[in-house]
């Protein structure tokens, strides 16, 4: 067996690009997980992830689930909404858009602030929302949208929830573990997030990140999953260690190795770095001529969405797989009729990998007939 494996640079908003190390972490002896051995991984684990986020462990904890970063958003939609409540949701891209469909699934009421995909929400419009609805048990807006890269307002819309007597869910899958997060700063009560986003572990893992006392709170809210039930998941960890179903084994390894390499790196090293490499992003889009979807002061700086040149030879797919074939993958963007890539900061990259991709996207767009720098009718 090869001591490295292939590296390739993941410009997509997730899974990231990891460490060998990490992807080493998943080799161990076969084991069941209801061994002593493999259940004394899951306390630390939660503590740590909770740490990462500033939490204190008597007060926020946090609930492992098997899947990817939707179950998350379908656990604390469904699990937290108390008989008679209504939830809020700040919608403004496709990420907060599938909340609304989780909780249509369900059969749930809510009520839709529909604002801007482009720009900052109006705080003015959330809050005469809530004077309007005074039934809300929970406001729900994505951190960071993915789609577009913008960075919602979470820490002033978390005070309007609490102003109003609501709690303030927010999903930072794609901000947790890669920007600052401080629950308490931040006005948080519950945050969710993937192991193959922010801590660059692998993908089957996920969790939710909230008040002990709310979840406490939650077992005499009406059920509405059997699997996908907060409180039932929080009970049983609590009293057994263990996660209530088959937890995904190997990407538990895989992410307490990304943990330990969060902790190495620290808070403040890897947002620089991330920011490193978006600086290296925005370089290369500027020096091709290249147009954003966003108002670089409403972003992340985690994710750029990057509106496809106006020339006829353009085609994302052939520049796709132009630089997938040479190690690097881009990824088509999540805004309505709207001709958008992706190129994103995740992952275990610096700068140097961005100025290697640029290399390779600029031959991409040669051999393929685009001009260079790119041209836009407007």
């Amino acid at each position: 067996m090869s001591s490295t494996v292939q590296r390739n640079i993941l410009l997509n908003p997730g899974p990231s690009t990891t460490t060998d190390s990490v992807k080493y972490a998943q080799i161990v002896p076969d084991i069941c997980p209801r061994e002593k051995e493999f259940a004394s991984l899951m306390a630390p684990l939660r503590e740590d992830l909770v740490r990462v986020v500033h939490g204190k462990p008597e007060e926020y904890t946090a609930v492992l689930f098997c899947g990817s970063g939707t179950i998350c958003i379908d656990v604390v939609l469904n699990s937290l909404l108390d008989e008679g409540k209504k939830a809020l949701v700040v919608n403004n891209g496709s990420y907060s858009q599938r909340a609304c469909d989780v909780l249509t699934a369900y059969g749930l009421p809510f009520v839709e602030v529909k604002q801007p995909i482009d720009d900052v929400p109006d705080l003015h419009v959330i809050e005469e929302a809530l004077k309007d609805t005074p039934d809300v048990g929970y406001v729900y807006m994505t951190f960071h949208e993915t789609g577009s890269g913008l960075l919602n307002p979470v820490r002033e819309v978390g005070a309007l929830a609490h102003k109003y007597g609501a709690f303030f869910i927010t999903d930072s899958t794609s901000a947790y573990a890669l920007m600052p997060i401080n629950l308490y700063e931040d006005n948080i009560d519950f945050c969710m997030a993937s192991a193959q986003k922010g801590i660059q572990g692998m993908s089957g893992l996920s969790y939710v990140i909230g008040r002990r006392d709310i979840i406490e709170a939650s077992k005499n809210f009406p059920v509405r999953s059997y699997y996908c039930n907060l409180y039932m998941q929080y009970e049983f960890f609590e009293k057994t260690g263990e996660m209530h179903f088959t937890p995904p084994v190997q990407t538990i390894y895989a992410a307490r190795q990304a943990l330990d390499e969060y902790f190495e790196e620290g808070e403040q090293g890897k947002w620089q770095r991330h920011q490193r490499v978006m600086a290296a992003i925005r370089a290369g889009i500027d020096r091709l001529g290249l147009k954003e979807m966003l108002d670089r002061r409403v972003q992340s700086g985690l994710v750029a969405a990057v509106i496809y040149p106006d020339d006829p030879a353009w085609d994302f797919e052939k520049i796709h797989d132009y630089c997938y074939e040479r190690g690097f993958t881009i990824y088509p963007g999540k805004i309505d009729n709207k001709g958008t890539f992706r190129l994103c900061a995740l992952g275990a990259i610096d700068a140097e990998d961005i100025n290697n991709f640029w290399e390779v996207f600029e031959q991409a767009l040669i051999a393929t007939g685009v001009a260079v720098p790119v041209t836009y009718t407007n």
